[in-house]
C-alpha cells in the first residue's frame, strides 16, 4: 500500500476518533433503505436513503446523484461516511444517494452530460437530469417520514454536474445546492480544453463509454491494460488517435462520440449546462480548487453565469488551494505537487463554510444572511484566505505584460518587429510532467516544477526582473498571441510560472529529487488548438508564414508573486501526453489523422510594436 494512502487513512480514522466517532458511526446512528423510484417515463432509479435513528425533530434531506455508484448495496452494508463531511454527518440529515439513469442499479440508458430539455410541457414524458431530480424529490417527500420539507444537493466532479443540472426548473423544496468541481461543458472541461483533446483522460473513456444490460452492483466495463507505467511511451507507441480503435470498438459509444465530433458542434453544445442557468431559485455555493486539473472551467463559469443571469439569487464561490476534490478529504497537510499550503485547510472549509451554508438554508432562517462572503478565495502565493464582495473584484487594475525577443517580460511594449521562433516536432513532443507515470486522470502537474520544460529548445521562456515588491494577480488572464507557422495548424500553450529565489529552503513535503531553490511553480496554464482561434465550431487552417492573432483565455487565478520572485511565461506547442499531438498539417479530423500527416513545423511568436504578443492580467494593488 502506498505511503500517501496509508497516511490518508490514518488521518481519516484519527479525525473520526477526535470527533468522538468510531468507524462504525454510520451503522450505529443511521438506518439504510434502498428504493427503486419511478420517473415520469416509467424508468426506475436506484436510491439509497440513510435516516437518523434518533430523529427527535424534522430534518432536511441532503442528496448526491452519481454515475459512480450509490453503494454499497444490500442489507447491512453501509457507507463509512455520509454527506460532504464528517461535520454534516453529525448534523443528522437524511442522506440520499442515487445512481443516475443507466448506471449501476438504476434502469435506463446512460447519456454523458444528458442535454437539458429547454422548455417544460405539462404532462410531458421528456426527461433530463433536472426532471429526474424533480421526480426523485417529489417521491421522497411523499414516502419518507420525519423530514422538514427541505432538500439540499451536492456533488463533486461528475456528481457536481448533476448538482448544477438540478437548478433549471428546480423543485420548490430544493433550497440549497453546492456544485463542487462541476463539469460545465465537456468541450472545455475534462476531455477537451479549447478544442484540444485531453489524451490524459483517454483511459477514463472506458468508464463512461459502455451501456450495461440491466441493474448491476458490479462494474460492467474493464480497464485497458496498457502494459506499461510510462504514459509518454504508451501514447507515442500508439501513434495516431485512429489506432486507439484497437482498444475501444464501436460498442464504446463515448469514444465514437469523441472521435466523430472534434468540433464544438450541436452534439457538444446541447450538453452544456451553462446556457440553462437562468431563473435559478435555490441558493448556490459553487466550490473549486485553483489546482484542479479536471474541472476548473466548470466551477468558475457556473458561478459567473448564475451571477450574471440571476441577480436576486444567493450565489457564492469558494476557491481553495486544492486539486480535484481535495476539500472533501483531510490528510492533515494540504499540498499540490511540491507546494505546501498549510494544515487542515479542508476541515476549516467543511466546518466554517460548507456546514454554515447547508445549515442556514436547510435548518435555519434561509434568508441569505449566512455571514459568509460572496467569494472565499485562497491566495496561493501568500497562502491565506481572502474574502470579496464581488468576483472578480473591481479593486484590481488591468495590467499588460509583453514578452520580448531577448527573453524579458515587462510592462514596456517592444520596439520594432522582432520574433522568437522554435521548431515543434510531433515525434518529440514536450512532456507535461517531469514524472514517469500513466495517469487515469492527471493532477499534480498543475503546480509542478517547470524547469524541465524551460530548458527545452521548443519552449519559449520570458520572465521579469526580480520583483521589488509583491505582485498579486487576480481574476482572468487573457493571452493574445501574435504567431505564425510554417505549416497549416498548431496548438498553442501558455503557462504562467512563479520562479522562486535561489535561497528558498525545502520544506518537509518536497518530492524526492526536487529542490525548492529556483523552483518554477506553474500557477496557471491553458491550451488552444489553433484551428479554433476564431470559432470552436468552425475550424480554420493557418496560412503558412502569416502572422495571426490567437486569443487564449486562461482561467481565473489568485496568486501573489512575492518580492524576490520572478513572473515567467512559457509558450510551446506540444504538451504530451496531457493533450494529443497536433499533426501540424491541417486535416479535417485529427482523430483520424494518418502517420504521414505529422510533420515538423517552425513556429514564430511576434514582438511587433504595432501588434505585439501580450498577456492581459488584473493586478490587485495593496
Amino acid at each position: 500500500m502506498k505511503k500517501s494512502l496509508i497516511i490518508s487513512m490514518l488521518f481519516l480514522v484519527l479525525g473520526l476518533v477526535a470527533q468522538g466517532q468510531s468507524t462504525d458511526y454510520v451503522a450505529e446512528n443511521y438506518t439504510k433503505t434502498e428504493y427503486q423510484i419511478p420517473m415520469r417515463d416509467g424508468i426506475k432509479l436506484h436510491t439509497v436513503v440513510y435516516v437518523p435513528k434518533n430523529m427527535d425533530h424534522p430534518t432536511p434531506f441532503l442528496m448526491q446523484r452519481t454515475p459512480y455508484s450509490a453503494g454499497p448495496y444490500g442489507e447491512g452494508k453501509m457507507k463509512t461516511l455520509l454527506g460532504p463531511s464528517p461535520k454534516l454527518m453529525e448534523e443528522g440529515f437524511i442522506f440520499v444517494y442515487q445512481d443516475v439513469r443507466g448506471r449501476w442499479m438504476s434502469e435506463g440508458e446512460f447519456d454523458n452530460m444528458r442535454p437539458t430539455v429547454p422548455h417544460r410541457k405539462k404532462n410531458s414524458k421528456e426527461i433530463d437530469e433536472s426532471t429526474d431530480t424533480y421526480d426523485t424529490i417529489e417521491w421522497l417527500l411523499k414516502n419518507i417520514k420525519g423530514h422538514n420539507g427541505k432538500f439540499g444537493q451536492w456533488g463533486i466532479s461528475y456528481p457536481g454536474f448533476y448538482a448544477a443540472a438540478s437548478l433549471p426548473f428546480a423543485h420548490p423544496a430544493l433550497k440549497a445546492v453546492s456544485p463542487q468541481a462541476p463539469i460545465g461543458d465537456f468541450y472545455f472541461d475534462d476531455f477537451h480544453h479549447n478544442g484540444a483533446y485531453f489524451l490524459s483522460y483517454w483511459l477514463a473513456t472506458v468508464v463512461f463509454g459502455y451501456q450495461k444490460d440491466g441493474p448491476t452492483d458490479k462494474p460492467w466495463y474493464q480497464m485497458v491494460d496498457a502494459g506499461t507505467k510510462d504514459g509518454y511511451q504508451f501514447f507515442m507507441d500508439m501513434g495516431s488517435l485512429k489506432n486507439a480503435d484497437q482498444y475501444y470498438g464501436e460498442d464504446n459509444f463515448f469514444w465514437t462520440q469523441l472521435k466523430e465530433n472534434p468540433d464544438y458542434n450541436e452534439f457538444w453544445q446541447e450538453r452544456s449546462i451553462i446556457p440553462h442557468l437562468r431563473e435559478v431559485k435555490p441558493a448556490v455555493m459553487t466550490v473549486g480548487g485553483w489546482f484542479d486539473a479536471e474541472d476548473l472551467y466548470g466551477p468558475l463559469t457556473i458561478y459567473k453565469t448564475i451571477e450574471e443571469n440571476n441577480p436576486g439569487t444567493y450565489n457564492t464561490l469558494v476557491m481553495g488551494p486544492w486539486s480535484h476534490g481535495d476539500w472533501a478529504r483531510e490528510i492533515g497537510i494540504q499540498k499540490v505537487s511540491n507546494v505546501y499550503f498549510g494544515d487542515s485547510i479542508s476541515t476549516w472549509y467543511q466546518e466554517n463554510v460548507e456546514a454554515v451554508f447547508f445549515n442556514h438554508f436547510l435548518k435555519g432562517e434561509g434568508d441569505g444572511n449566512t455571514g459568509l462572503p460572496e467569494a472565499y478565495v485562497f491566495d496561493t502565493g501568500r497562502k491565506e484566505w481572502k474574502s470579496f464582495d464581488t468576483w472578480p473584484t473591481s479593486e484590481a487594475k488591468t495590467t499588460v505584460f509583453y514578452p520580448h525577443a531577448n527573453g524579458m517580460l515587462s510592462e514596456e511594449k517592444p520596439n520594432g518587429k522582432a520574433i522568437s521562433e522554435f521548431i515543434s516536432d510531433p515525434a518529440k513532443p514536450v512532456p507535461y510532467s517531469p514524472d514517469i507515470k500513466l495517469n487515469f486522470t492527471p493532477r499534480k502537474y498543475m503546480a509542478d516544477d517547470q524547469r524541465f520544460a524551460a530548458r527545452r529548445p521548443d519552449v519559449l521562456v520570458f520572465e521579469t526582473d526580480i520583483l521589488e515588491k509583491d505582485v498579486t494577480l487576480i481574476g482572468e488572464i487573457m493571452a493574445y498571441l501574435m504567431v505564425s507557422t510554417s505549416e497549416t495548424d498548431a496548438d498553442w500553450i501558455v503557462k504562467v510560472v512563479d520562479v522562486y529565489p535561489g535561497d528558498t529552503p525545502n520544506h518537509d513535503y518536497v518530492q524526492e529529487g526536487t529542490q525548492m531553490s529556483h523552483y518554477h511553480q506553474m500557477v496557471r496554464s491553458e491550451v488552444i488548438r489553433g484551428r479554433y482561434r476564431e470559432s470552436f465550431s468552425e475550424p480554420k487552417p493557418f496560412s503558412p508564414g502569416e502572422i495571426t492573432e490567437v486569443p487564449l483565455m486562461l482561467q481565473d487565478v489568485f496568486h501573489t508573486f512575492k518580492k524576490g520572485h520572478k513572473i515567467q511565461i512559457q509558450i510551446q506547442s506540444t504538451w504530451f501526453p496531457l493533450i494529443d499531438r497536433n499533426p501540424q498539417k491541417y486535416v479535417e479530423n485529427i482523430f483520424k489523422a494518418n502517420e504521414e500527416d505529422f510533420v515538423k513545423a517552425t513556429h514564430r511568436v511576434s514582438h511587433d510594436s504595432e501588434k505585439p504578443t501580450r498577456l492581459e492580467v488584473s493586478v490587485l494593488e495593496e
